[in-house]
């Protein structure tokens, strides 16, 4: 494969040939791109600003014919709904990626963007750079190194993390309840990417009717990302007057909270009869109750409930 080592020698890659054992299935033939060395998941770096961090990604290529792919660094980003994606324009930690390129004169220099050709039943090693730029401002920078190559794309991760203080901080905002669910909005405030736990709780006029204790939320959430986010509440009350809760809670000390009020009237359980008319009548006391509060000698407190008549038609 001498064109192939050409371009190797070109790129300072190292080129490994895979075991040539029969494949299991068609899956199997399917490129990869993967942190070299010992099975990492992702990258993980930490430098000072001004610092030039070396590692090696390498591309996977075990099916029966050549393959070329395109390396590239890119900026990640969070999906709408908390998942994980890049963004299509670095200006971040995408922008400081850098492989190495041979000049006609013989230097390398990095360039953001390399294609590499790996052969059948081969790996392809690439050093590549990331150079944390003077200014850098301290905290988590996540990245990405994207392949493409084959009519598909594929990324793995870069969890960069420049020297210096850091805050971790969110909120948790735009709490609805509505179509058997709980809608709300995390936004990552501080300079860490934050694992959030969310605990949920509502109370109704007739006492508590939802206690969820704090559970981690699958999805990691980076620095300056907004998501939406939504908690299933498929039995809530049918007639009920309630308020909701929701505490999010996250490593280094990020804490928040929210709420939400909400009616819940089913007016099928209302025309039932007196019993829900009575009902009505409770929820309507409740309200009373929990809307108004007046000052006697100099202290808060509820008004009494008075009595609440309700009449109409019943079918």
């Amino acid at each position: 494969m001498p064109s192939a080592l050409s371009a190797a020698r070109v790129l300072g890659l190292t080129l490994v040939l895979l075991s040539t054992a029969p494949v299991a299935a068609a899956d199997d033939d399917t490129w990869t791109v993967v942190p070299s060395g010992d099975g990492r998941p992702y990258f993980y770096a930490e430098g000072a600003p001004g610092t030039v961090l070396q590692d090696t990604v390498s591309v996977r290529n075990p099916g029966s014919t050549p393959l070329t792919v395109r390396l590239r660094g890119a900026d990640a980003d969070n999906t709408a709904d908390g998942g994980f994606t890049v963004r299509g324009r670095a200006t971040d930690t995408g922008a400081w990626i850098g492989f190495a390129r041979r000049t006609a004169e013989g230097r390398r220099v990095p360039v953001s963007a390399v294609s590499v050709r790996v052969p059948a039943h081969t790996r392809a090693d690439v050093p590549f750079t990331v150079s944390v730029p003077a200014g850098a401002a301290p905290g988590d920078h996540p990245g990405a190194i994207v392949a493409s190559g084959g009519g598909r794309s594929a990324a793995v991760r870069i969890q960069l993390r420049v020297s210096g203080p850091t805050l971790s901080a969110l909120t948790v905002e735009h709490v609805t309840v509505g179509g058997g669910r709980i809608s709300y909005e995390l936004v990552n405030r501080g300079t860490t990417v934050l694992t959030p736990r969310l605990a949920v709780r509502a109370d109704g006029v007739f006492g508590r009717v939802l206690d969820r204790t704090p559970r981690t939320l699958p999805l990691e959430l980076l620095p300056g990302r907004r998501v939406t986010l939504t908690e299933p509440w498929p039995h809530a009350p049918a007639l009920d007057l309630v308020d909701v809760r929701l505490t999010v809670t996250a490593a280094g000390g990020a804490r928040d909270e929210a709420d939400a009020s909400v009616r819940f009237v089913s007016w099928g359980a209302v025309a039932g009869g007196a019993g829900g008319l009575a009902a009505l009548g409770a929820l309507v006391c409740g309200v009373v109750r929990r809307r108004r509060r007046r000052t006697v000698d100099g202290k808060t407190g509820e008004e009494p409930c008075r009595e609440v008549e309700l009449t109409g038609a019943v079918s």
